[in-house]
C-alpha cells in the first residue's frame, strides 16, 4: 500500500457560522470579489471545483459549467453548501483536504480558491496539488491576502508593526493566518507550473468610514472600475490572479476520483467511493466524505 504523506496543520471552519461573518457588514467585500471573479473566470467549461467553498457563497457565478464541485475541509460548511445548492443537479459537495485532493490528474477545467490560501502553511505543496488536478491549459483563479497593502505600509512607516510589507517572505500575523507578497506568490505559481495571465487588485475602499458613508453597491462598482489598473501596483489587501496550467500528466485511470490515502484511481458506488486498496469514502447522495481521517477500510 502506498503511504499517504502527512499534511501540515489545517485551519478548519467546522461549526463556524461563516454566513454570519458575511452578513456582518461585508456586503462591499462580497460584491467587489464577485466583480473580480466574473472578470477572470472562464464563462463556460465542463468541470469546475471551488476549494474552500464554505457555504457556497460564490456558487451562483458558476452557471456556465456542466459539473461543479464545492469542496471544503469542514463538513458543516459542505452541508450548508448542499442546503443552498443541492437542488441543482450540476453540483456535488465534497469534504476533503487541500493537501490530498480526491481527484485524478487533469480532470478539472477550472479551479477557484478565494479566501483560503491565507490559511495555508505549505503553499508550494498546495499549489502542486492544485496543478495536478487541472488539465493542461486549465485555469486557476486564486485570491490571496496581500502583505504590501497601503495600511500595512503606513503602519510600518510609523513603526506600528514590526514586519516589513516589502520583504518577500510570508508573514504569519496569527496562527495559520498569512499575508503574502505578490512577487512571492508569482514565484510559487511559476514553480508549480502556472503562468499568470491577468490580475485584479480588490477592496481598494475597505475602510469602516467609507463603508458607512457610501452604499455597498456603489462602493463595489467604484472598486470594479480600478481593479484592473490597480493590479499594476497591487496596494490593496486582496489580489485576484488568473493563472494557466502548463503541461502535466493526464488521468491514470478512468473516471474522476482518486483515493486521498493511496492516490490510486477510485470507483464511485452508490454509497461510497472505493479504491483498489480497499479504502472506502462514504457517499451520501451528492455529498462525498473524502477527508483522510474519515476513511473506512
Amino acid at each position: 500500500m502506498r503511504e499517504r504523506q502527512s499534511a501540515p496543520p489545517v485551519c478548519s471552519y467546522e461549526e463556524t457560522d461563516y454566513e454570519a461573518f458575511w452578513r456582518a457588514g461585508r456586503a462591499y467585500e462580497d460584491l467587489a470579489e464577485r466583480i473580480a471573479l466574473r472578470a477572470l473566470l472562464p464563462s463556460r467549461g465542463h468541470r469546475l471545483v471551488e476549494i474552500g467553498a464554505g457555504f457556497g457563497r460564490l456558487a451562483d457565478l458558476y452557471s456556465g459549467y456542466e459539473e461543479v464541485y464545492l469542496l471544503d475541509y469542514a463538513r458543516t460548511q459542505v452541508e450548508a453548501a448542499r442546503h443552498r445548492w443541492g437542488h441543482d443537479p450540476r453540483f456535488r459537495f465534497v469534504v476533503a483536504d487541500l493537501y490530498h485532493l480526491p481527484f485524478q490528474p487533469g480532470v478539472m477545467d477550472t479551479v477557484v480558491m478565494v479566501r483560503v490560501i491565507h490559511h495555508v502553511q505549505d503553499v508550494p505543496r498546495a499549489l502542486r496539488e492544485i496543478r495536478g488536478i487541472l488539465r493542461p491549459g486549465g485555469i486557476f483563479i486564486l485570491e490571496f491576502a496581500n502583505k504590501r497593502h497601503l495600511k500595512a505600509i503606513f503602519r510600518y512607516v510609523i513603526r506600528a508593526q514590526s514586519w516589513s510589507p516589502f520583504s518577500p517572505e510570508p508573514v504569519e500575523f496569527a496562527p495559520l493566518h498569512f499575508d503574502f507578497h505578490p512577487a512571492w506568490v508569482q514565484a510559487r505559481l511559476e514553480e508549480a507550473g502556472f503562468r499568470i495571465q491577468r490580475e485584479r487588485a480588490v477592496s481598494h475602499f475597505r475602510h469602516p468610514w467609507l463603508k458607512r458613508l457610501i452604499p455597498a453597491p456603489w462602493l463595489a462598482r467604484m472598486d470594479g472600475w480600478v481593479q484592473g489598473i490597480g493590479a499594476l501596483w497591487k496596494l490593496t489587501p486582496s489580489v485576484f490572479v488568473r493563472a494557466e496550467a502548463g503541461p502535466g500528466e493526464g488521468p491514470v485511470g478512468e473516471g474522476l476520483w482518486r483515493c486521498p490515502a493511496c492516490r490510486l484511481p477510485a470507483i464511485e458506488q452508490e454509497d461510497a467511493v472505493v479504491c483498489p486498496e480497499g479504502h472506502r469514502w462514504p457517499r451520501e447522495g451528492s455529498l462525498y466524505v473524502m477527508r483522510p481521517v474519515q476513511c473506512r477500510e
